[in-house]
Order: structure tokens, then C-alpha cells, then sequence
């Protein structure tokens, strides 16, 4: 009886180490259970039109060496690509993307290092290692150089050890192909910037060509209220007018000079804004035609919005960099697969220096092995919800992206449409205040009008010429936002 107890014992002892593999194998199973990724939203319907411009053509098709017509501009522009902060960061950038690709490429390949190792090490004389020693020693099957020393023994080893692993679930290319996506982002990031600096460089020097002839009919208007100052001081010694008409004409006078004193700062401010993007310290900007003398597209021929999605920097960066954080999360879900792990080496081994380079010494082996996270894998769980959350995050932006495309071109196609026709209507406006301003004078000279009439009738002009200036300088600046609406401005 006690025999047969003794064998069932035994064979239940096998059969369990028998079992152990399988229930290794499963759990290394139920290790590579990992989250779902969130699926992402349906994407917004592109319109077929921008409204009523339904061309095929589209302004942002051109180089921006071919919108700008004025070659003081030209010259501008290309002086601020080569020298603008934000462009040469923009273009470090990259280069800093580009290393990202050469870090994942190499992770994807073996590490070998160089290895000199010397060491020494005291058993314990109750152990087995120290046991061995000894035992070894008196072993009438060694050599004499084949005698550990003791107590202390020594060691080297002069050689190569490897690390790989190898990418079974593709772990490590969604990781490179993530970098090389965020080059390619980075790439249109530098676009994007090139695109920004062209309309900013443009609309500044818009700006100071308005503010030019903004100083123009003020020194024109200063002119006409001197000669006005001087003929009712005339008047008022032969008594035909009275000191209080002098003072308001005098107060009109001194509120235009100051105008064109404030004019005179803003000039000021708008050529070092714009010295600031050239990359240059203050100086005087040259200019070219005034600004009823520009010329850009008459034809604002917009395309049809998808072409938006292949020409706007803006909106293939933000659908590159929803494409890598998709091999983010497909990156971070094969971390909870098993990893397989290759660690060879080659080399000298030996625990006598005077030995280490015989042919006897040479050593060498490999090591592989599988591992999975079991336990406390908050690590990698937050890495996939973080990846996750960055895919969510990128397609929003990328939705983002799309609707300013199209609301920036739509919002520019009816703002030249409606500045032009506000245009064409202070031009008569102006003509018709011009003519106001003559018969003021004629019926003062007459006696049938009084000094305010043409105080009035001056202000009034001046205020629509001004306002005719301003409304030129917004034509010009939204044919340039619409240009770089729809993606122009970064072709060479």
C-alpha cells in the first residue's frame, strides 16, 4: 500500500510539470490582451463649391514669385525666406525629425558593443561555486594553468556582445514609420511657415504703401487748409470774417498735422515689423508703384475645396501627424505582445590575463528569449490610452484644419467682392466731396456760405479719401489672404 501511494504521488508530479508549459503558454497569452483602440468619428462633408466660384483653376496654384508683381516686394519676400527666424528654426525642425527616423531605423537593427571587462570575485566557501573551485583544483584532470586562484579569483573578458530584438508584431516599424510620417509633418510644418511669412511680408508692405499715400493727402490737405488759414485771416483784416473763424480754421489745420504726425509713427512701427521678419535690425524700406499703381490677379479663380487638401500646408500636416499617431497606437498595442530578445556574444574569456588570447579561451554564445508584461502594466497601458488620445486629439485638429481652409476662402472670395464695390462707391463719394469742397468755397467767396460749411466740407473729404485709401490697401491684403488660403505661397 505504501508503494502505491508513492507511485500516484509521482505520477501526479509529473503530470504538473508536464502542465506547466501549457499554463506558461497561457499566460503568456493572456498578457497580450490589450486595449481597443477608440474608433475615430465620421470626417465633415467638403462642400463641391466655394460658393458661386466654381473654377477649376485655382490662384493658389502659382509661385508666389509669379502672384507679386512688384519687384521691391519680390526682393523683400526672398530676403525674409533667407533670413527670418521662424523659417530657419522651421528648417532645424526637420532636421530634428530627421533624427528621429535615424534613432527608429537603428532600433530596428542589432546592437553590438565593443567589450573590455576585468573583474574578481570571493566565494563563499559554503557555496557551490566555492565548493567547485576548490574541488576543481585537486582534480587529476586539469592542467596547471587550468587551477582557479584562490580565495580571489579573477576575470576577463575582451570581445562582442549583441542586443537585438526582433520586431515580430511590428512594434518597432509603426514606431520608424511614425518618425518618418512626422518628417514628412515637420517638412509641411516648414511649408506652412514659408506660406504665413510671404502674406505677412505682403500685407506689411500693403500696409506702408496705404500709409504712404494716407501721408500723401494729408501733406495735399495741409496745403489746401494753409492757403484756407491764410485767406480768412485775410478776410477777417478787411472784416469780413471774425477771430472765431480763424481759430476753427486753425484747429482744423493743427488736427491734420497731427494726423500726419501719427501717420508718420505708424510708418515708423510698420517698417520695423516688417525689418523684424527680413531678420534685420531697423531700416528704411524701399518701395515700389503706390498703391493705386499695384498690380496682382484680377482673375481670384479659387478651385474647388479639395483641392485644399493636397495644397494647404496646414492641412497635410495636421493628416501626417494623424497618421503617425495611428502607428503610435499600433506601436503601443504591440507592447503587450510577447518581445523577442536575441543577445549573443564573442569573445576572450578567460581568469588569467597571461591566458586570455589562446585559442582555449575563445568563447562564445547566444541568448534568446520571449517576455511579456504579466503584472503592473500601468506603463504600457498608459502609453496606449496616451497614443490613443493623440489619435483622437490629431484627427480633431485635422477637422480643424479643413474647416478654417475653407471658411479663410470663402470668407476672402466675398471680402474682395465687397471691398472693390466699396471701393468703386468713396471713389465717387470722394469726387463728389471734392466738388462739395469747391462750391463751399466759391458760395464763402460769394457770401452765401459760412466758414463751417467748408471746415465741414474739407473734414468730410479728407475722412473719404482716407477711408478710399484703406479700402485699396484691404483689396490687395485679401487677394493675399486668399492666395494663402488656398495654399499658396510656399512653391518656389
Amino acid at each position: 500500500m505504501f508503494y502505491q501511494i508513492d507511485f500516484a504521488t509521482m505520477h501526479l508530479y509529473r503530470s504538473f510539470l508536464k502542465t506547466i508549459p501549457c499554463l506558461l503558454l497561457l499566460v503568456l497569452l493572456g498578457a497580450c490582451k490589450a486595449i481597443e483602440p477608440a474608433q475615430l468619428p465620421a470626417a465633415a462633408t467638403m462642400p463641391a463649391t466655394f460658393g458661386s466660384n466654381a473654377d477649376s483653376a485655382s490662384l493658389g496654384d502659382m509661385r508666389w514669385r509669379d502672384f507679386f508683381k512688384d519687384e521691391h516686394l519680390v526682393r523683400l519676400i526672398d530676403t525674409a525666406l533667407h533670413n527670418n527666424p521662424d523659417v530657419l528654426a522651421a528648417a532645424q525642425q526637420i532636421e530634428m525629425a530627421r533624427a528621429t527616423v535615424l534613432q527608429t531605423r537603428g532600433a530596428r537593427l542589432p546592437q553590438v558593443s565593443a567589450v573590455g571587462a576585468a573583474g574578481v570575485d570571493r566565494y563563499g566557501k559554503y557555496t557551490m561555486t566555492g565548493v567547485g573551485n576548490f574541488d576543481t583544483n585537486l582534480s587529476p584532470n586539469i592542467s596547471e594553468d587550468q587551477k582557479v586562484a584562490q580565495p580571489h579569483v579573477p576575470e576577463y573578458f575582451l570581445g562582442l556582445r549583441s542586443s537585438w530584438e526582433i520586431d515580430l508584431w511590428g512594434k518597432l516599424r509603426q514606431s520608424r514609420k511614425a518618425a518618418v510620417t512626422r518628417l514628412l509633418a515637420s517638412e509641411k510644418g516648414r511649408q506652412l511657415v514659408t506660406t504665413s511669412l510671404v502674406a505677412d511680408v505682403a500685407n506689411l508692405y500693403y500696409q506702408l504703401l496705404s500709409l504712404d499715400n494716407e501721408l500723401a493727402i494729408l501733406d495735399r490737405n495741409i496745403a489746401l487748409q494753409e492757403r484756407a488759414l491764410e485767406l480768412v485771416r485775410i478776410q477777417k483784416e478787411g472784416g469780413r470774417a471774425t477771430e472765431l473763424a480763424v481759430k476753427q480754421f486753425a484747429a482744423q489745420l493743427l488736427n491734420t498735422q497731427a494726423l500726419k504726425a501719427e501717420k508718420a509713427q505708424e510708418i515708423t512701427e510698420t517698417e520695423n515689423q516688417l525689418n523684424r521678419l527680413l531678420g534685420r535690425h531697423p531700416q528704411p524700406i524701399a518701395r515700389g508703384a503706390s498703391l493705386v499703381e499695384q498690380e496682382l490677379p484680377e482673375q481670384v479663380q479659387a478651385g474647388v475645396p479639395s483641392d485644399l487638401l493636397r495644397r494647404r500646408p496646414d492641412i497635410q500636416q495636421a493628416e501626417l501627424e494623424l497618421q503617425a499617431t495611428k502607428a503610435d497606437v499600433a506601436a503601443a498595442r504591440a507592447a503587450f505582445l510577447p518581445a523577442l530578445t536575441l543577445n549573443p556574444y564573442v569573445g576572450y574569456n578567460a581568469f588569467d590575463a597571461s591566458l586570455l588570447f589562446k585559442p582555449a579561451s575563445l568563447a562564445y554564445g547566444v541568448l534568446g528569449g520571449l517576455s511579456a508584461p504579466l503584472l503592473n502594466r500601468s506603463n504600457i497601458r498608459a502609453d496606449l490610452r496616451r497614443a490613443d488620445a493623440g489619435k483622437l486629439q490629431a484627427f480633431a485638429a485635422y477637422q480643424g484644419a479643413v474647416l478654417t481652409g475653407v471658411q479663410e476662402v470663402m470668407t476672402n472670395l466675398r471680402g474682395i467682392e465687397n471691398f472693390r464695390q466699396a471701393a468703386d462707391l468713396k471713389q465717387e463719394e470722394v469726387e463728389v466731396l471734392q466738388e462739395a469742397v469747391g462750391t463751399a468755397n466759391d458760395l464763402y467767396a460769394a457770401g452765401y456760405a459760412s466758414y463751417l460749411e467748408i471746415i465741414t466740407a474739407q473734414r468730410s473729404v479728407l475722412e473719404a479719401e482716407l477711408h478710399l485709401t484703406n479700402t485699396r490697401k484691404n483689396i490687395l491684403q485679401s487677394t493675399v489672404a486668399l492666395y494663402r488660403a488656398l495654399g499658396g505661397g510656399w512653391q518656389e
